[in-house]
């Protein structure tokens, strides 16, 4: 039997694939006709492409719109994607990016509390009630991690500590203090409290039952880690600045793909090269439309995301289509040697090798050959005083890699704690190559 207090919102989570579609129908509509008449440069490219709003009246017609990508929200910053009055605004948030102009986002009242029924509905999913504490360790500020899950605990009705990412100490304290009872954080720094937690003496004063992680990718061979290591369930968050913030999708108790919040995004799957729209259960790169936002509502905005979408059936009740977890990038996956590589492949084989989640993979280019160097911190139990029995095992985690991915690379065990930890979104993949 469902219990309804599993939905934050029951009429729209578990609404018929009709009634979804008709919202969607009408949304689109008016958000097509709203920024051609109110914002130049996609007027412009709408043009360019010869479609008018009274081309697109249903999701049927969302294949007419041209794409947009983060090349063009560089070119239109600061103010040339906003769609509603600067006087209607009430916040921004930015991307993390690190070069070129960063992509800036708008949001009215509104868009926040769309937002904050979009991550509640996350955090109920996650089994969260007016009886938890819901412990936010994302970043604050420009940042959309720790505003959007704050915002969602509120909605939710939770105890929302803004603990914001760092001073580790502090946040054990607070978690053991107050009773935390669902984390929210990267994956990373989970690992990392789980780790200093362990360290403290402290995991029988934990009281968390669920773990809401994003802003990164992360394995199953993680989520297993995670949630051994601090005896929740990991619930898996998706989302970026361009589109809201997380919580475009979220996970359920089933834990088999996101819940895409369809009654404000429209998911496509689109083949990267070509554009063409996929079907349902292809894989490729996942597409966005805003359908409700007022201040920055992008239309086809490519994620370059690759994954699934599929409509089956889920035993939590939630009828919201699904997207798998992101299995890398069309931008940034790395090209080595003419082989496509993802990091998430890399950590698969690590973790199954009982490896620690503190890893680097440097690419390089030697005498116009492309190298690639794992780097990954040896557990303290796996560490040994021996070279030999160091270098027997870097040896067999190279051959793994290499069943893994098709090319050699080589691997570099790291002695416990010698590399950095990360209190935000982990950096790890370093790309020397001048390409």
């Amino acid at each position: 039997m469902i219990l309804l207090q599993n939905y934050h919102q029951p009429e729209i989570e578990c609404a018929s694939p009709e009634e979804i579609r008709k919202i969607q129908d009408e949304r689109l509509a008016a958000t097509v006709k709203r920024v051609y008449d109110n914002v130049p440069y996609y007027k412009k490219l709408m043009d360019d492409k010869g479609v008018t709003p009274g081309d697109v009246k249903s999701v049927d017609d969302l294949y007419k719109l041209p794409f947009v990508s983060k090349s063009d929200l560089r070119d239109a910053y600061p103010y040339g994607l906003l769609a509603a009055p600067l006087s209607d605004c009430v916040r921004i948030h930015s991307t993390s990016g690190t070069t070129g102009k960063r992509v800036v986002a708008f949001y009215t009242q509104n868009d926040i509390n769309l937002w904050d029924d979009c991550c509640a509905r996350a955090i109920v999913a996650a089994g969260g009630t007016t009886d938890d504490v819901v412990h936010v360790s994302y970043g604050y500020g420009l940042f959309t991690g720790g505003m959007g899950l704050h915002g969602g605990a509120q909605r939710a009705g939770c105890l929302t500590l803004p603990m914001s990412s760092g001073n580790t100490e502090r946040q054990i304290q607070f978690m053991t203090d107050l009773g935390s009872t669902i984390l929210c954080c990267t994956p990373s720094y989970a690992e990392y409290l789980a780790e200093t937690i362990q360290e403290m003496g402290l995991r029988d004063q934990i009281r968390l039952k669920a773990g809401i992680f994003g802003a990164e990718a992360w394995s199953e061979e993680m989520r297993e880690r995670l949630e051994a290591n601090l005896g929740i369930k990991a619930y898996d968050i998706y989302g970026l600045t361009e589109i809201i913030g997380p919580g475009v999708s979220f996970e359920c108790s089933e834990q088999t793909g996101m819940h895409v919040n369809e009654d404000h995004f429209i998911p496509e799957i689109i083949n990267p090269e070509t554009g063409e729209v996929l079907p349902e259960g292809e894989k490729g790169e996942l597409v966005f439309t805003c359908i409700s936002k007022e201040a920055f509502p992008l239309l086809r905005y490519r994620t370059r995301d690759i994954c699934i979408l599929s409509r089956k059936k889920c035993a939590c009740g939630r009828t919201l289509i699904k997207m798998a977890k992101p299995m890398g990038r069309s931008d940034d996956m790395l090209i080595i040697r003419g082989v496509n590589v993802f990091p998430s492949q890399i950590e698969t084989v690590l973790l199954a090798y009982g490896l620690s989640a503190n890893y680097q993979i440097i690419v390089d280019r030697i005498n116009h050959s492309d190298t690639l160097e794992v780097c990954v911190e040896m557990n303290p139990e796996m560490f040994s005083d021996s070279v030999k029995v160091i270098e027997s095992r870097e040896k067999e985690l190279m051959e793994k890699l290499k069943n893994m991915l098709g090319i050699a690379a080589k691997v570099t065990l790291k002695a416990p704690k010698s590399m950095s930890r990360s209190e935000g979104k982990a950096v790890r993949v370093i790309d020397k190559r001048k390409i």
